[in-house]
């Protein structure tokens, strides 16, 4: 089975810039860190869920 290729929602773009990102909670209890994928054509930005921890204050 090969994995599908990613496809822009908007613009149906395939060119992608992957950084990573970080989401608090909101008293900052938890962190969560997010895999962005910003599509190069439109600059729409698809976040992926990563992982997280109670102990990851930074």
């Amino acid at each position: 089975m090969t994995p599908s290729e990613l496809a822009c929602p908007l613009c149906h773009g395939t060119a992608f810039q992957q950084e990573q990102g970080r989401l608090d909670s909101r008293w900052g209890i938890t962190s969560h860190r997010l895999t962005l994928m910003i599509c190069e054509r439109c600059r729409y930005i698809l976040q992926f869920y990563d992982k997280h921890s109670i102990f990851d204050f930074d």
